[in-house]
């Protein structure tokens, strides 16, 4: 899952619009780039996003699978121009 798209279905941010950089168990972890970065992703239970079959970029996902401190900047600037070029491309 990690790398594709989601939005929340439920919470204060239902209808945001993250990228999965993480799982575990019935949870995945979100990122946005800007509010919500790789270094503070939100944790939020599967059933609670909606994904959207639209994977990242390879280099992408093992860049967010690999999390270097060093890179987060890049993976958050990343991030953030995957999920504008999604929303201008809807």
């Amino acid at each position: 899952m990690i790398g594709e798209l989601a939005t929340s279905k439920a919470g204060h941010d239902k209808e945001r619009l993250y990228m999965i950089v993480g799982e575990e168990g019935e949870c995945v972890y979100l990122c946005d780039g800007r509010l919500r970065g790789v270094e503070h992703p939100k944790k939020k239970k599967k059933k609670h996003i909606q994904i959207i079959h639209s994977s990242a970029q390879g280099t992408l996902i093992q860049i967010i699978k690999q999390n270097l401190p060093g890179e987060r900047d890049e993976i958050n600037r990343q991030i953030r121009k995957t999920l504008e070029d999604y929303l201008s491309n809807k």
